[in-house]
């Protein structure tokens, strides 16, 4: 796995709380309102079919604003090594999201290259939440429905509780259609050790409602995972 930035990439019996990524952010001022509202991972969507979509340089400028140890991801969907590896190199990204129909083997070299990989499985579509054994070199697995028109959560909501057994065998990222409303129920319920929002902390797409994000973040972080 890949060497994690300190101090937030704790192994789950060192840490008493889930973190939080927030997901889809297109200004840099709304990010770094996110961070200051306690994000510990910012997401930037590099999908152009995706209404969160941002620019190289766009997703750039955000990236060089974030403070130390809030590192910026960068979601992709069935893109090449070389895309990928472009895009991280011009961002500066650290933690590259594998949401499509990518192989082990591209999770593979995406790792050796020192990326935290996040490989996106699903409960409505391949790959399978089952199949996680077949990318070893993921250092989070996330935990999507995969219904819907696009390839993220499309703020639907899911039985959390079929990503129960992922948790026992990997470091889970739960997502799809969570909200302040309920993330505090499906950590406890799945006790994950991330938390990835989009849709569910918006006033507009790819704006977020920074007294949505307080609201989320301190509901996901409410409930206490013992050691």
């Amino acid at each position: 796995m890949a060497q994690f930035p300190a101090p937030i990439w704790q192994i789950p019996g060192q840490r008493h709380n889930v973190l939080v990524k927030i997901c889809g952010l297109t200004l840099v001022d709304n990010a770094l309102d996110c961070v200051k509202a306690g994000a510990d991972i910012i997401g930037l969507v590099f999908f152009e079919k995706s209404p969160r979509h941002v620019s190289t340089t766009t997703a750039r400028e955000i990236a060089r604003a974030l403070p130390q140890g809030v590192p910026a991801c960068g979601v992709f969907v069935n893109e090449t090594f070389d895309t990928i590896m472009q895009t991280v190199s011009a961002c500066g990204l650290e933690i590259v999201q594998l949401h499509g129909a990518e192989t082990p083997e591209l999770a593979d070299r995406l790792s050796a290259q020192n990326l935290v990989v996040t490989k996106a499985f699903f409960a409505a579509r391949p790959p399978k939440l089952c199949e996680t054994e077949k990318y070893k070199s993921a250092d989070f697995c996330l935990a999507e429905y995969g219904k819907g028109i696009l390839p993220g959560g499309n703020a639907e909501t899911w039985d959390y509780d079929q990503a129960l057994e992922m948790a026992k065998k990997v470091r889970l990222m739960l997502a799809g259609g969570l909200n302040p409303e309920n993330v505090a129920d499906a950590v406890a319920r799945t006790r994950p050790h991330a938390v990835d929002v989009s849709s569910g902390v918006e006033k507009a797409k790819g704006i977020k409602d920074i007294s949505k994000v307080k609201a989320f973040i301190r509901a996901a972080k409410s409930v206490y995972l013992k050691p």
